[in-house]
């Protein structure tokens, strides 16, 4: 979807948090700055005369911003770390940007990469700024396919929790189709019914409305796309309201009505402890599809936050990768597992 970084911190910042699109953005803005501290940083009339704008028009952004560029590097450098920035810088790269006497100077504001970068997503003036734009935008979506195979519909597989979460709710699955089975007085669509009524219930949306939010065609499993915490709420859903059913069956000594099963759901899905629980995981659904699968989840838009650096290094990073080299081989595991129940 098309994306305007400009007016989106959220899409400034999840893109500011995935540390692999950003050496890549890096290694293609070519910027040449100064050592410090275990990274490079530019200074502004630097970052000015690379966005071919005026000092003051940086300055302008800054007083504008000055909460998000501070969290993503931006600061001012006074007292002893001035004095060891000021020593580090070369002389031959002193001259060529006419850096004045070190002695006359009593602070120095500094810009690393990801600051320079979150700038170049605000800057409107600046045609260049607007080329490196278009850039991040491509190689986000580059680096992402590349490191996933461009099986992104299936991102949520690379997470070492997948395969726990997955098996598990398949048991607990079992256990509810059983309970419908015995209990309830429907036929045999009662399964996608109550299905439907557990989504609902957790991300608010039916099988179908899922299936077209994430472009997935009829042969593909939804199942298969949900993320460990979604598979794992899912599985309490279902273990849950399968032991309410078989206790209402045997309280009344025959099976319910569609009305009566319809009731008991109602009930089951109020209770406070879901709240919390529900929440998180809408929390990762929307932000996460909205990221690694490009999707918006139009019913859970006020649960997306920026992603952390942490959820890139779970479903990108090389422990992720190890993760989806195994998934077949645990797949055969999984199914001896069952065969032996």
């Amino acid at each position: 979807m098309s994306k305007d970084l400009t007016n989106s911190a959220l899409d400034r910042q999840n893109i500011l948090n995935n540390q692999y699109a950003l050496v890549e953005i890096e290694k293609a803005a070519g910027i040449r700055g100064i050592p410090f501290e275990g990274k490079t940083v530019v200074l502004k009339d630097q970052v000015a005369a690379f966005f071919e704008v005026t000092p003051r028009t940086v300055d302008n952004y800054l007083e504008q911003n000055a909460e998000e560029l501070a969290k993503n590097g931006y600061e001012v450098l006074k007292g002893k770390r001035l004095q060891d920035f000021m020593l580090g810088i070369p002389k031959a790269f002193a001259d060529e940007i006419g850096f004045v006497s070190k002695s006359m100077i009593r602070q120095q504001a500094i810009f690393d990469f990801r600051a320079f970068l979150n700038l170049a997503m605000l800057m409107k003036e600046s045609q260049r700024a607007g080329l490196l734009r278009k850039a991040i935008l491509d190689i986000v979506i580059d680096t992402i396919n590349q490191r996933t195979g461009g099986a992104t519909k299936y991102i949520n597989q690379r997470d070492e929790d997948f395969i726990q979460s997955a098996f598990i709710e398949e048991n607990y699955r079992k256990q509810f189709t059983d309970a419908l089975k015995d209990c309830v007085e429907m036929g045999n669509f009662k399964y996608a019914v109550y299905t439907d009524k557990i989504y609902v219930s957790i991300f608010r949306e039916k099988a179908l409305i899922y299936r077209r939010v994430l472009r997935l065609d009829k042969r593909a499993s939804v199942r298969e796309t949900f993320y460990s915490e979604i598979l794992d709420l899912i599985a309490a859903y279902e273990a849950g309201f399968a032991d309410v059913l078989v206790q209402d069956c045997k309280s009344k000594g025959r099976k319910l009505s569609s009305r009566e099963a319809d009731g008991l759901f109602g009930i089951f899905e109020k209770q406070a402890h879901w709240k919390p629980l529900i929440e998180k995981v809408r929390n990762k659904m929307a932000s996460r599809d909205l990221v690694f699968r490009d999707a918006l989840h139009l019913q859970l838009q006020e649960y997306v936050t920026p992603l952390q650096r942490e959820e890139f290094e779970r479903f990108l990073g090389e422990k992720s990768q190890e993760l989806a080299d195994r998934l077949e081989e645990a797949k055969d595991v999984m199914k001896r597992l069952k065969e032996r129940q």
